[in-house]
Parts: structure tokens; C-alpha cells; sequence
């Protein structure tokens, strides 16, 4: 399959001027489409008949109980995997007819773990978002490390540039993931887990910085979360996947529910999907839903016996 080149043209150009494979994309939307996909590791079906779409400047998030089906997805988005069944599209193009260079320039991935061996320092690792850039000659430009920083700055680890990563704690280490994604300047951010090993004030910070790059930057997100708060309080939406069938042929997750976080992150649905009983009311200043969980009768009546003593 030959190489896909991207142009920023105008429809009224004559095709014949342009270079051979070469994509045009007049009016065609700027979205990651998933049709009817199916996943299975050996003997392990993950995901089952998925479809959804995510438009330009979204912020979709994805929820679930473990073993639902949320990090196998964003690896089928970022295709790092390939779908056994369905299709997934990028700009209304198959997303297996782009190389890995052109899908870096487009989507950036943020993995849940990274395991690092060798002694890289904190810049050296926000600086390898930038290698889709990179020309032939294989060194980074001005610009490159300009927009290293302006990264580093913006999730606070300037300050660590000469450390190594792996002399980091793991919530540093996140941002410092964080940073490299958003070197790379896509348009689709794609991260697993993104709070994993941050402290409140620091999953508060992220989430306002993500954001603040889907609204200023009309930056399309998606994000795979436990926090069923934050993710009501910063998605525009949010989808649920769970596995519910019991037959052979229903195993592997599938999605319950997409949309607002109000029209999906209901008390039905939620109890539906994680199996536990939850008040759902208005957060009072965020007014975004607000998830509480209910304990049982005979464990609310151990923790009063508990504050009575």
C-alpha cells in the first residue's frame, strides 16, 4: 500500500498539478470513525461490535468496570493493534492506509505504563514527540525544542529537564508522557488513564490542562478513566462499555451508553454496568452530574457503631 501525502490545498487546485496517492481533504470531516469492531487476544474476546464517532474537538471519555475493553481500544485507535472485524477510519480514510509517521503527525498516544531502561533525561524524552518532524538530516530544529519547552512549561517540569525519567516518581513520569504527547502537536490525543499515579492537585491540573487544549486548541480527546467524577466534570462526552452477555457468541465488551455526561452517567446505568448502587445528584458549582456511592445497610450500621465508640 503505497504512502499517503498530506496537503493543506484549496478544492479549486488541479489535481493533475499534485503528486501521485495524494489525499485531498475538501469538506470531508476531520473524524475517527469505529464500525461494528471486534477484538479477541487468544481465547480472550475484549471487544464485541463497538461502533461510535468521534468529531473534531470532542472529549470523549472512556468508562468501565476492568477488564471492559478501554486500553485494547485506544491501541485499536492509535493502530498499534488491528481489528479482526469493522473498520476504523481517519478523516474518512481506512486507518491501516497511513503510516506510522503520517498517524504521529495526527494522533498522539499516552500508554497507562511505560517502562523505561535506558537513562533518558526528562527533555530528551519530551523531545521525541517531535520526531515526526524530523527531517533528514535527523537533528531537531529550533522550533523543535521551542515547542519542547512551551510543553514542559505547560504541565510544570521544567524543572526536572535534566533529571533522568528514571529517577522520577510515577507521577511526574505521567506528565513528563503527557508533555511528549502534546509535543507532537495532534489533533487527536488519545491517553490511558491520564490521573493514574497523580495526587489530587495534579489530576485537577492535568484535566484543566486538557481542557484547556481541547477548547483553545480545539484539540480532540479521548481518555480512558475510573474517575466516573472527573470525567463527568471535564467530557463533553462519555461512553460506557461493559461486557453483559452470557451466550458464546455475546462475550466481549460493547457499548451500553454514549453521550453527555448527563444523559449516561445515570444511577440505571451505572449500577447496570459496575454492578454497585449509586446516588447520582448535581454537582453544586460544576452543575455535572456527581457520583456517590451507597454503602449497605449492615455497613452503614458498622461505621455509625464505629463513630459512637
Amino acid at each position: 500500500m503505497p504512502a499517503i501525502h498530506f496537503f493543506s490545498i484549496f478544492c479549486s487546485i488541479e489535481k493533475r498539478a499534485l503528486p501521485p496517492h495524494t489525499v485531498v481533504f475538501c469538506g470531508i470531516r476531520m473524524s475517527l470513525r469505529v464500525e461494528h469492531v471486534s477484538f479477541s487476544y487468544p481465547n480472550l474476546p475484549v471487544l464485541r461490535d463497538v461502533s461510535f464517532e468521534v468529531r473534531k474537538g470532542d472529549f470523549l471519555s472512556l468508562l468501565g468496570p476492568n477488564g471492559s475493553g478501554k486500553s485494547t481500544l485506544l491501541r485499536l485507535l492509535d493502530r498499534i493493534l488491528l481489528p479482526q472485524r469493522g473498520t476504523i477510519t481517519l478523516r474518512d480514510h481506512p486507518l491501516h492506509q497511513f503510516n506510522r509517521k503520517e498517524i504521529a503527525r495526527i494522533v498522539a498516544y499516552v500508554p497507562q505504563d511505560t517502562v523505561w531502561v535506558f537513562p533518558f533525561t526528562v527533555l530528551e524524552v519530551v523531545l521525541m514527540g517531535r520526531s515526526p518532524y524530523v527531517g533528514r538530516s535527523g537533528f531537531e530544529s529550533r522550533h523543535d525544542l521551542e515547542v519542547t519547552w512551551q510543553m514542559m512549561r505547560l504541565t510544570q517540569i521544567e524543572h526536572l529537564a535534566e533529571k533522568p525519567i528514571t529517577a522520577i516518581s510515577g507521577g511526574e513520569r505521567q506528565r513528563v508522557l503527557i508533555a511528549r504527547a502534546l509535543s507532537q502537536q495532534p489533533q487527536i490525543l488519545l491517553l490511558d488513564e491520564p490521573n493514574a499515579h497523580l495526587d489530587i492537585c495534579h489530576q485537577l491540573e492535568i484535566f484543566q490542562i486538557l481542557r484547556d487544549q481541547n477548547e483553545r486548541q480545539d484539540l480532540t480527546i479521548v481518555s480512558v478513566s475510573h474517575d466516573l467524577n472527573l470525567a463527568a466534570a471535564f467530557s463533553k462526552n462519555v461512553m460506557l462499555l461493559a461486557q453483559e452477555g452470557t451466550q458464546p457468541d455475546q462475550r466481549g465488551a460493547t457499548v451500553v451508553s454514549l453521550g453527555t455526561p448527563a444523559e449516561v452517567l445515570t444511577e440505571s446505568n451505572i449500577e447496570r454496568v459496575y454492578r454497585t448502587p449509586v446516588l447520582v445528584d448535581q454537582h453544586p458549582r460544576s452543575f455535572s452530574p456527581r457520583i456517590s456511592l451507597l454503602l449497605s445497610a449492615s455497613r452503614e450500621a458498622e461505621l455509625h457503631d464505629h463513630r459512637d465508640r
